[in-house]
């Protein structure tokens, strides 16, 4: 069946393919579900996630895109950032109170990335700590399923 909402994700699921995808992310439906699509950030160059693996899924409505996707980081059980819950749900505003139906697939996987990067700039007084912390989260990336 074709709604609107599988429309646009057909759309978006084309840009990203066909056009040149934004460097750091990744992301597809999985077989036979448009509405449940699975993807990839790499961590951003120098930062404390740089050669992380991070995967999530991001689940559609049949109200996309006038309703945002809920997403989650599936890559382990425990990422360490004040803006991801401890089972994985990202806590971003355009996930929630600052969704607007312009943002396609590329523009969510691009804000969580950049939640990844600024996040790294938020604990600046224990740097140490919080790099350590983040150096074990990109360890466990690379063995995670």
């Amino acid at each position: 069946m074709s709604t609107p909402a599988r429309k646009r994700l057909m759309r978006d699921f084309k840009r990203l393919q066909q056009q040149d995808p934004p460097a750091g992310i990744s992301g597809a439906p999985q077989d036979n579900n448009i509405m449940l699509w699975n993807a990839v950030i790499f961590g951003p160059d120098d930062t404390p996630w740089d050669g992380g693996t991070f995967k999530l899924s991001l689940q559609f409505s049949e109200d996309y895109p006038n309703k945002p996707p809920t997403g989650r980081f599936v890559s382990f059980s425990r990422m360490f950032h004040p803006n991801i819950y401890a089972d994985g749900s990202i806590c971003l505003d355009i996930l929630q109170n600052q969704w607007s139906p312009i943002y396609d697939v590329a523009a969510i996987l691009i804000y969580v990335e950049m939640l990844l990067i600024s996040s790294a700039r938020m604990f600046s007084e224990s740097k140490r700590e919080y790099n350590r912390r983040f150096r074990e989260v990109v360890e466990q990336s690379w063995t995670a399923d």
